[in-house]
């Protein structure tokens, strides 16, 4: 995504392209990881050091709530974010906490009955077990 793109992504859901939130920005979408705040905020602060972790905490949540980047939660550690434009699933290592992504397909969304006055927003699912590495680990342990 080029500069341009990125900063109409922003302006199109109310934000603005302040330097901060478009270095945050554009190192998510070139990211095939899930970095943490923290490592968003290190590698933000590399480039243009005038950005306060703050600053970059304040945009990812931002961020999120214009529902441009996903949080993953990892029970135990921390959030992990996601810019990715495509849809998809997350796999989550029991582990290592490893993030990857799944390709998406259509999950059953509950019952009306079972929402009572809450107003669902989507459904997405996140499974969890151990990756390849580790699994391979655990399995040469068994012999």
């Amino acid at each position: 995504m080029d500069v341009e793109a990125i900063r109409q992504s922003l302006e199109d859901r109310g934000l603005r392209c302040t330097p901060q939130r478009y270095a945050v920005m554009a190192f998510l979408m070139e990211q095939s990881r899930h970095p943490t705040a923290a490592e968003i905020f290190e590698a933000v602060n590399r480039v243009d050091p005038r950005s306060s972790r703050a600053t970059t905490y304040n945009n990812l949540r931002d961020l999120v709530q214009a529902g441009l980047v996903r949080e993953v939660a990892v029970e135990g550690r921390a959030a992990r974010y996601d810019a990715k434009g495509v849809r998809h699933h997350h796999f989550i290592c029991d582990r290592c906490g490893d993030v990857e992504d799944m390709q998406w397909y259509d999950v059953p969304q509950p019952a009306p009955d079972s929402l009572g006055k809450r107003v669902l927003r989507g459904c997405e699912l996140i499974c969890r077990g151990l990756c390849a590495k580790c699994a391979g680990r655990h399995a040469s342990r068994s012999v």
